[in-house]
């Protein structure tokens, strides 16, 4: 399943095995795209999350924001695959040694 946001620049396309989800985020995520990240990453029925942000070009606070909640809502269930621009922002935000974060 695609989503677009507001922003042509963004897209999460989504993919389920049993219940584990990968959500594939490619563009900017930022305020008027990180709910929509948020709603494909947190459908009913999945346990395990695989964010993958490789693709990501720009993430803000917005996208922090959500990002917490999903760490929040998926615990140690969740794994995220960041691209150097994200890793930057979350090393700079404080969060770039959190377990959830892959290499």
């Amino acid at each position: 399943m695609d989503q677009q946001g507001a922003d042509s620049n963004f897209s999460a396309t989504t993919r389920a095995d049993g219940e584990h989800l990968t959500v594939t985020v490619a563009g900017e995520v930022d305020m008027a795209t990180a709910e929509t990240m948020y709603a494909a990453a947190t459908p009913s029925g999945v346990a395990r999350l695989t964010l993958d942000l490789r693709a990501v070009t720009f993430f803000d606070s917005a996208a922090i924001h959500a990002l917490v909640r999903l760490a929040g809502a998926y615990g140690e269930a969740l794994a995220v695959l960041p691209s150097s621009q994200v890793r930057r922002v979350l090393d700079i935000s404080g969060l770039g040694d959190q377990p959830w974060l892959e290499a």
